[in-house]
């Protein structure tokens, strides 16, 4: 989904060709058909689960979403980590087709920025973005890969908006990624296309101020990602429940 304004002024809903979505199914044996149907729908609700209800979601409750057996969900995933990381890498993946996409597709640079801000939006990255550092190792190597592909895509639509006279010159990647995270997380109270309408009507709103000329300076400085990723994971670690702190 994404935003477009009216001759009227008003804000409405469009839709966005289709971005790309991963599967969770990369670097695995072939399934059979209806095994890999299976395990694809376990992802998917896995995901809307999250999105819905939060890393708390029991397992039970995204194998009656999937419409699968618990005996099902278990065969495909050991346990919530090894489900969860998959969720992740599928996401991952389907941001990275999504940017990929709208810079083959789109006429410019901000207008793929503006596709793949609300394709991400649609992917749930917003309830995904804890995930890396709650449920998985940030040194986890796939993970790390996926992310630095996402990240490399990203800053080849960033630079390209902002060459081009389109970003403002003070947005750097990091804000894009952090502040589409925490745009795009679910807000209390708010569910289904209300949810969805919010998420993309704030988006564009975001989206909107980062058009250039500027017309304000931004306070500080961009966020360090690195730093932010060891930041949280320091905290992750001190939960309970933990590995380091059971």
């Amino acid at each position: 989904m994404r935003v477009v304004v009216e001759d009227t002024g008003t804000a409405v809903a469009a839709p966005v060709p289709p971005c790309g979505a991963g599967d969770g199914s990369a670097a695995r044996p072939r399934l059979r058909a209806d095994a890999s149907r299976n395990r694809r729908n376990i992802v998917r609700a896995a995901r809307e689960a999250l999105g819905a209800v939060g890393l708390d979601v029991p397992l039970d409750e995204i194998a009656r979403r999937a419409g699968v057996g618990n005996a099902t969900l278990y065969r495909n995933f050991a346990d919530r980590c090894e489900l969860f990381r998959t969720v992740l890498l599928d996401a991952l993946a389907a941001m990275t087709a999504c940017g990929e996409t709208a810079l083959a597709e789109e006429p410019d640079a901000f207008s793929a920025l503006e596709r793949f801000v609300h394709g991400s939006a649609d992917e749930g990255v917003g309830a995904l973005c804890t995930l890396p550092t709650d449920v998985c190792a940030p040194d986890d190597p796939e993970l790390t890969a996926a992310r630095d592909r996402l990240l490399a895509v990203v800053r080849t639509i960033v630079d390209g908006a902002r060459s081009g006279g389109q970003l403002r010159a003070d947005i750097a990647v990091s804000d894009v990624v952090v502040v589409l995270g925490r745009l795009s997380r679910p807000l209390h109270g708010a569910t289904g296309a209300v949810q969805d309408s919010l998420v993309h009507r704030h988006l564009q709103l975001l989206l909107d101020g980062m058009r250039a000329p500027a017309r304000s300076t931004l306070p500080g400085s961009a966020p360090d990602l690195e730093e932010l990723r060891a930041a949280a994971s320091v905290s992750a670690r001190g939960k309970p429940g933990s590995p380091e702190n059971p």
